[in-house]
Protein backbone atom coordinates (compact mmCIF):
# COMPACT_ATOMS: atom_id res chain seq x y z
CA UNK A 1 0.00 0.00 0.00
CA UNK A 2 2.92 2.60 0.61
CA UNK A 3 3.93 1.88 -2.80
CA UNK A 4 1.17 3.10 -4.30
CA UNK A 5 1.11 6.24 -6.54
CA UNK A 6 -0.51 9.16 -6.36
CA UNK A 7 -3.48 8.93 -8.42
CA UNK A 8 -6.40 10.70 -8.78
CA UNK A 9 -9.56 9.88 -7.32
CA UNK A 10 -11.69 11.90 -8.59
CA UNK A 11 -13.27 12.77 -12.25
CA UNK A 12 -14.12 16.26 -12.77
CA UNK A 13 -18.12 16.45 -12.86
CA UNK A 14 -20.05 19.41 -14.75
CA UNK A 15 -20.44 21.16 -11.53
CA UNK A 16 -16.69 21.74 -11.71
CA UNK A 17 -17.47 23.17 -15.43
CA UNK A 18 -20.11 25.53 -14.26
CA UNK A 19 -18.82 26.83 -11.46
CA UNK A 20 -21.09 25.47 -9.17
CA UNK A 21 -21.03 25.14 -5.34
CA UNK A 22 -22.64 22.24 -3.38
CA UNK A 23 -22.13 22.74 0.17
CA UNK A 24 -25.40 24.68 0.73
CA UNK A 25 -25.75 23.34 4.56
CA UNK A 26 -27.02 25.59 6.66
CA UNK A 27 -24.20 26.74 9.16
CA UNK A 28 -21.90 25.34 7.06
CA UNK A 29 -18.30 26.69 5.49
CA UNK A 30 -17.75 28.10 2.12
CA UNK A 31 -16.10 26.18 0.57
CA UNK A 32 -15.95 28.64 -2.54
CA UNK A 33 -16.61 28.27 -6.53
CA UNK A 34 -15.54 25.38 -8.64
CA UNK A 35 -12.87 25.44 -11.14
CA UNK A 36 -9.29 24.30 -11.72
CA UNK A 37 -7.28 24.74 -8.91
CA UNK A 38 -5.02 22.23 -8.45
CA UNK A 39 -4.36 19.33 -5.79
CA UNK A 40 -4.74 18.33 -2.17
CA UNK A 41 -2.58 15.32 -1.22
CA UNK A 42 -3.67 13.53 1.54
CA UNK A 43 -2.33 11.00 3.59
CA UNK A 44 -5.21 9.11 5.53
CA UNK A 45 -5.29 5.91 7.43
CA UNK A 46 -9.36 6.29 7.26
CA UNK A 47 -10.64 3.86 4.77
CA UNK A 48 -14.12 4.28 4.34
CA UNK A 49 -16.49 4.41 0.72
CA UNK A 50 -17.72 7.01 2.43
CA UNK A 51 -14.88 9.02 2.92
CA UNK A 52 -14.27 8.75 -1.35
CA UNK A 53 -18.20 10.63 -1.27
CA UNK A 54 -16.58 13.65 0.92
CA UNK A 55 -13.76 13.79 -1.34
CA UNK A 56 -16.07 13.76 -4.41
CA UNK A 57 -18.00 16.30 -3.45
CA UNK A 58 -15.07 18.84 -2.46
CA UNK A 59 -13.63 18.26 -5.43
CA UNK A 60 -17.19 19.20 -7.53
CA UNK A 61 -17.37 22.16 -5.16
CA UNK A 62 -13.84 23.55 -5.85
CA UNK A 63 -12.27 21.99 -8.49
CA UNK A 64 -9.59 20.54 -6.07
CA UNK A 65 -8.93 16.95 -7.01
CA UNK A 66 -7.91 15.15 -3.53
CA UNK A 67 -4.72 12.43 -4.38
CA UNK A 68 -4.73 9.97 -1.08
CA UNK A 69 -2.45 7.27 0.33
CA UNK A 70 -3.66 4.70 2.41
CA UNK A 71 -1.56 2.96 5.32
CA UNK A 72 -2.15 2.42 8.93
CA UNK A 73 -1.20 5.45 11.23
CA UNK A 74 2.29 4.48 12.24
CA UNK A 75 3.50 3.78 8.50
CA UNK A 76 2.27 6.87 7.19
CA UNK A 77 3.82 8.67 10.29
CA UNK A 78 7.62 6.83 9.21
CA UNK A 79 6.61 7.97 5.45
CA UNK A 80 6.38 11.83 6.15
CA UNK A 81 9.62 11.56 7.82
CA UNK A 82 11.52 9.98 5.71
CA UNK A 83 10.45 12.06 2.97
CA UNK A 84 11.49 15.13 4.58
CA UNK A 85 10.99 18.21 3.55
CA UNK A 86 9.96 16.96 -0.40
CA UNK A 87 6.81 15.25 1.27
CA UNK A 88 4.31 15.63 -1.19
CA UNK A 89 1.76 15.07 1.73
CA UNK A 90 -0.38 17.97 2.63
CA UNK A 91 -2.50 16.40 5.41
CA UNK A 92 -2.67 13.63 7.76
CA UNK A 93 -6.25 12.01 8.76
CA UNK A 94 -5.69 9.46 11.19
CA UNK A 95 -7.93 8.03 14.27
CA UNK A 96 -7.18 8.23 17.83
CA UNK A 97 -5.68 11.46 19.67
CA UNK A 98 -2.54 9.15 20.70
CA UNK A 99 -1.60 8.76 16.70
CA UNK A 100 -1.95 12.92 16.26
CA UNK A 101 0.20 13.43 19.53
CA UNK A 102 2.81 10.93 17.61
CA UNK A 103 2.79 12.90 14.66
CA UNK A 104 2.61 15.92 16.61
CA UNK A 105 5.88 14.52 18.63
CA UNK A 106 7.64 14.00 15.11
CA UNK A 107 7.38 17.51 14.29
CA UNK A 108 5.05 16.55 11.24
CA UNK A 109 2.39 19.50 11.64
CA UNK A 110 2.19 23.05 11.29
CA UNK A 111 -0.66 25.23 12.88
CA UNK A 112 -3.53 26.12 11.70
CA UNK A 113 -5.06 29.78 12.25
CA UNK A 114 -8.48 29.22 11.22
CA UNK A 115 -11.74 31.39 12.35
CA UNK A 116 -13.48 28.20 10.60
CA UNK A 117 -12.15 25.24 12.51
CA UNK A 118 -12.25 27.14 15.70
CA UNK A 119 -15.73 27.78 15.74
CA UNK A 120 -17.01 24.68 13.94
CA UNK A 121 -14.40 22.45 16.15
CA UNK A 122 -15.16 22.40 20.14
CA UNK A 123 -12.28 23.24 21.87
CA UNK A 124 -11.90 19.90 23.52
CA UNK A 125 -11.55 18.49 20.16
CA UNK A 126 -8.71 20.00 18.46
CA UNK A 127 -5.06 20.78 19.54
CA UNK A 128 -4.74 24.16 21.86
CA UNK A 129 -2.51 25.48 19.21
CA UNK A 130 -4.17 24.49 16.02
CA UNK A 131 -1.99 21.55 15.46
CA UNK A 132 -4.86 18.99 14.30
CA UNK A 133 -8.63 19.14 14.67
CA UNK A 134 -10.69 16.38 15.40
CA UNK A 135 -13.16 15.91 12.66
CA UNK A 136 -15.28 12.78 14.19
CA UNK A 137 -15.55 10.96 17.93
CA UNK A 138 -16.47 8.00 20.06
CA UNK A 139 -17.51 6.75 23.14
CA UNK A 140 -15.31 4.42 25.10
CA UNK A 141 -18.06 1.99 26.81
CA UNK A 142 -18.88 -0.63 29.25
CA UNK A 143 -21.61 -3.10 27.77
CA UNK A 144 -22.81 -6.05 29.74
CA UNK A 145 -24.55 -9.46 29.68
CA UNK A 146 -28.08 -9.08 29.58
CA UNK A 147 -29.00 -12.57 30.56
CA UNK A 148 -26.72 -11.79 33.48
CA UNK A 149 -28.52 -8.62 34.72
CA UNK A 150 -27.37 -5.03 34.88
CA UNK A 151 -24.13 -5.64 37.26
CA UNK A 152 -25.16 -3.42 40.14
CA UNK A 153 -22.59 -0.81 41.22
CA UNK A 154 -21.38 -0.75 37.59
CA UNK A 155 -21.44 2.90 37.06
CA UNK A 156 -17.87 4.15 35.84
CA UNK A 157 -14.37 3.14 34.49
CA UNK A 158 -13.50 3.09 38.11
CA UNK A 159 -15.82 0.01 39.36
CA UNK A 160 -14.30 -1.84 36.71
CA UNK A 161 -11.62 -2.10 39.27
CA UNK A 162 -14.12 -3.51 41.88
CA UNK A 163 -13.50 -6.82 43.26
CA UNK A 164 -17.20 -7.44 42.92
CA UNK A 165 -16.42 -7.76 39.26
CA UNK A 166 -13.72 -10.25 39.60
CA UNK A 167 -13.38 -12.72 37.13
CA UNK A 168 -16.25 -11.23 34.98
CA UNK A 169 -14.13 -8.21 32.61
CA UNK A 170 -13.45 -8.47 29.24
CA UNK A 171 -11.11 -5.79 27.58
CA UNK A 172 -8.30 -5.73 25.11
CA UNK A 173 -4.41 -5.24 25.27
CA UNK A 174 -2.36 -3.45 27.02
CA UNK A 175 -1.09 -1.83 23.48
CA UNK A 176 -4.26 -1.36 22.26
CA UNK A 177 -4.24 2.89 22.07
CA UNK A 178 -7.85 2.80 22.57
CA UNK A 179 -6.92 1.19 26.39
CA UNK A 180 -3.97 3.85 25.74
CA UNK A 181 -5.70 6.60 25.54
CA UNK A 182 -8.31 5.93 28.31
CA UNK A 183 -5.57 5.39 30.78
CA UNK A 184 -4.02 8.25 29.66
CA UNK A 185 -7.51 10.25 30.74
CA UNK A 186 -7.39 8.78 33.69
CA UNK A 187 -3.99 9.26 34.31
CA UNK A 188 -4.68 12.99 33.39
CA UNK A 189 -7.44 13.19 35.93
CA UNK A 190 -6.01 11.37 38.79
CA UNK A 191 -2.40 10.76 38.49
CA UNK A 192 -0.61 8.07 37.86
CA UNK A 193 -0.69 6.27 41.51
CA UNK A 194 -4.60 6.13 41.09
CA UNK A 195 -4.14 5.08 37.71
CA UNK A 196 -2.42 2.23 38.48
CA UNK A 197 -4.58 0.91 41.48
CA UNK A 198 -7.08 1.23 38.78
CA UNK A 199 -5.12 -0.96 36.39
CA UNK A 200 -4.01 -3.41 38.93
CA UNK A 201 -7.58 -3.79 39.71
CA UNK A 202 -9.27 -4.26 36.17
CA UNK A 203 -6.11 -7.01 35.67
CA UNK A 204 -7.41 -8.74 38.94
CA UNK A 205 -11.19 -8.81 37.59
CA UNK A 206 -9.84 -10.21 34.16
CA UNK A 207 -12.01 -13.42 33.11
CA UNK A 208 -9.70 -14.40 30.46
CA UNK A 209 -6.11 -13.13 28.94
CA UNK A 210 -6.38 -10.20 27.21
CA UNK A 211 -7.42 -10.87 23.23
CA UNK A 212 -8.93 -9.66 20.05
CA UNK A 213 -10.60 -6.38 19.15
CA UNK A 214 -13.18 -4.41 20.16
CA UNK A 215 -16.35 -6.38 18.58
CA UNK A 216 -14.56 -9.85 20.13
CA UNK A 217 -15.27 -8.31 23.49
CA UNK A 218 -18.72 -7.45 22.76
CA UNK A 219 -19.60 -10.85 21.21
CA UNK A 220 -17.76 -12.50 24.45
CA UNK A 221 -19.74 -10.70 26.58
CA UNK A 222 -22.87 -11.56 24.37
CA UNK A 223 -22.29 -15.56 24.58
CA UNK A 224 -21.81 -14.84 27.88
CA UNK A 225 -17.78 -15.91 28.03
CA UNK A 226 -17.46 -12.42 29.90
CA UNK A 227 -20.33 -10.33 31.98
CA UNK A 228 -18.33 -7.43 31.36
CA UNK A 229 -16.72 -5.94 28.33
CA UNK A 230 -15.33 -2.38 26.92
CA UNK A 231 -15.94 -1.34 23.96
CA UNK A 232 -16.09 1.40 21.01
CA UNK A 233 -19.38 2.85 20.07
CA UNK A 234 -18.88 2.76 16.44
CA UNK A 235 -18.15 -1.01 16.77
CA UNK A 236 -21.56 -1.60 18.35
CA UNK A 237 -23.34 -0.16 16.42
CA UNK A 238 -21.90 -1.71 13.31
CA UNK A 239 -22.98 -4.80 15.05
CA UNK A 240 -26.49 -3.49 15.22
CA UNK A 241 -26.42 -2.20 11.25
CA UNK A 242 -25.50 -5.09 9.51
CA UNK A 243 -27.46 -7.13 7.48
CA UNK A 244 -26.38 -10.34 8.94
CA UNK A 245 -28.74 -11.22 11.51
CA UNK A 246 -25.98 -13.05 13.54
CA UNK A 247 -24.30 -9.38 14.42
CA UNK A 248 -28.02 -8.36 15.38
CA UNK A 249 -28.01 -10.79 18.00
CA UNK A 250 -25.01 -10.06 19.25
CA UNK A 251 -26.24 -6.45 20.46
CA UNK A 252 -29.64 -7.81 21.54
CA UNK A 253 -27.79 -9.72 23.86
CA UNK A 254 -26.12 -6.97 25.19
CA UNK A 255 -26.65 -3.43 27.02
CA UNK A 256 -24.69 -0.53 27.20
CA UNK A 257 -23.88 1.73 29.94
CA UNK A 258 -22.43 5.04 28.69
CA UNK A 259 -19.65 5.61 32.10
CA UNK A 260 -19.09 8.50 34.74
CA UNK A 261 -22.17 10.22 33.66
CA UNK A 262 -22.56 11.37 37.69
CA UNK A 263 -18.64 13.04 37.04
CA UNK A 264 -16.19 13.31 34.33
CA UNK A 265 -18.45 12.11 31.49
CA UNK A 266 -17.63 9.45 29.08
CA UNK A 267 -13.82 9.17 27.14
CA UNK A 268 -14.09 9.90 23.90
CA UNK A 269 -11.87 9.73 21.36
CA UNK A 270 -11.45 11.39 17.60
CA UNK A 271 -10.70 10.82 14.31
CA UNK A 272 -8.82 14.12 12.91
CA UNK A 273 -6.53 15.52 10.66
CA UNK A 274 -3.45 18.38 10.60
CA UNK A 275 -1.68 20.04 8.27
CA UNK A 276 1.86 18.69 7.14
CA UNK A 277 4.82 21.56 7.98
CA UNK A 278 5.92 20.85 4.20
CA UNK A 279 2.67 20.89 2.26
CA UNK A 280 3.40 21.64 -0.92
CA UNK A 281 0.02 22.83 -1.21
CA UNK A 282 -1.11 24.68 1.99
CA UNK A 283 -4.40 26.92 0.85
CA UNK A 284 -5.85 24.04 -0.45
CA UNK A 285 -5.06 21.86 2.08
CA UNK A 286 -6.51 24.31 4.74
CA UNK A 287 -9.32 24.67 2.83
CA UNK A 288 -10.17 20.96 2.38
CA UNK A 289 -9.63 20.61 6.41
CA UNK A 290 -12.44 23.42 6.82
CA UNK A 291 -14.98 21.99 4.31
CA UNK A 292 -14.41 18.57 6.77
CA UNK A 293 -16.40 20.46 8.97
CA UNK A 294 -19.08 21.32 7.30
CA UNK A 295 -22.64 19.64 7.88
CA UNK A 296 -22.54 16.72 4.67
CA UNK A 297 -19.29 16.26 4.83
CA UNK A 298 -19.31 15.73 8.90
CA UNK A 299 -22.61 13.40 8.25
CA UNK A 300 -20.26 11.49 5.60
CA UNK A 301 -17.14 11.39 7.97
CA UNK A 302 -19.52 10.39 11.00
CA UNK A 303 -22.33 7.77 9.49
CA UNK A 304 -19.57 6.13 7.25
CA UNK A 305 -18.72 4.72 10.48
CA UNK A 306 -21.27 4.85 12.85
CA UNK A 307 -19.03 7.49 14.60
CA UNK A 308 -20.09 10.74 16.05
CA UNK A 309 -19.34 14.29 14.26
CA UNK A 310 -17.70 16.71 15.77
CA UNK A 311 -19.57 19.73 14.98
CA UNK A 312 -22.12 20.54 17.69
CA UNK A 313 -25.88 19.89 17.08
CA UNK A 314 -25.42 17.01 14.53
CA UNK A 315 -26.89 13.94 14.97
CA UNK A 316 -25.15 10.18 14.20
CA UNK A 317 -26.50 7.09 12.27
CA UNK A 318 -29.64 5.50 13.40
CA UNK A 319 -27.51 2.24 14.99
CA UNK A 320 -25.47 5.24 17.05
CA UNK A 321 -28.28 6.77 18.01
CA UNK A 322 -30.32 3.81 19.23
CA UNK A 323 -26.96 3.52 21.87
CA UNK A 324 -28.65 6.38 24.15
CA UNK A 325 -27.46 9.74 24.98
CA UNK A 326 -24.96 10.67 27.34
CA UNK A 327 -22.32 13.48 28.40
CA UNK A 328 -18.82 13.22 27.05
CA UNK A 329 -16.00 13.97 29.22
CA UNK A 330 -14.55 17.66 28.31
CA UNK A 331 -11.04 16.68 28.65
CA UNK A 332 -8.85 17.67 25.83
CA UNK A 333 -8.40 15.07 23.52
CA UNK A 334 -4.66 16.22 24.03
CA UNK A 335 -4.26 15.17 27.16
CA UNK A 336 -4.32 11.68 25.65
CA UNK A 337 -1.25 12.16 23.83
CA UNK A 338 0.77 14.12 26.53
CA UNK A 339 0.14 11.33 28.88
CA UNK A 340 0.28 8.49 26.49
CA UNK A 341 3.74 7.15 27.54
CA UNK A 342 3.16 7.25 31.05
CA UNK A 343 0.13 5.16 30.18
CA UNK A 344 2.21 2.63 28.71
CA UNK A 345 4.65 2.45 31.94
CA UNK A 346 1.59 2.09 34.21
CA UNK A 347 0.11 -0.98 32.22
CA UNK A 348 3.53 -2.45 31.95
CA UNK A 349 3.92 -2.01 35.78
CA UNK A 350 0.21 -3.05 36.59
CA UNK A 351 1.20 -6.37 34.76
CA UNK A 352 -1.70 -5.80 31.86
CA UNK A 353 -1.02 -7.86 28.79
Amino acid sequence: MLNRIFGSLIVTSLLVGCGADTNTDEGSPEVGAAGANGVVNVYSSRHYDTDLALYEDFTAATGIEINRIEAGADELIARIQSEGEFSPADLLITVDAGRLWRAEEAGLFAPVDSEVLSSRIPESLRHPDGAWFGLSTRARVIVYNKAAGVPEGLTSYQDLADSAFAGKVCIRSSSNIYNISLLASIVSRYGSEAAEEWARGVVANFAREPQSNDTGQVRAVASGECQIGVANTYYIARLKASDNPEDNAVVDNIGVIFPNQETTGTHVNISGAGLIRTAPNRENAIRFLEYLTSDSAQRYFANGNHEYPAVAGLAGSDALQSLGAFEADSLNAGQLGVHQAEAVKVFDRAAWK
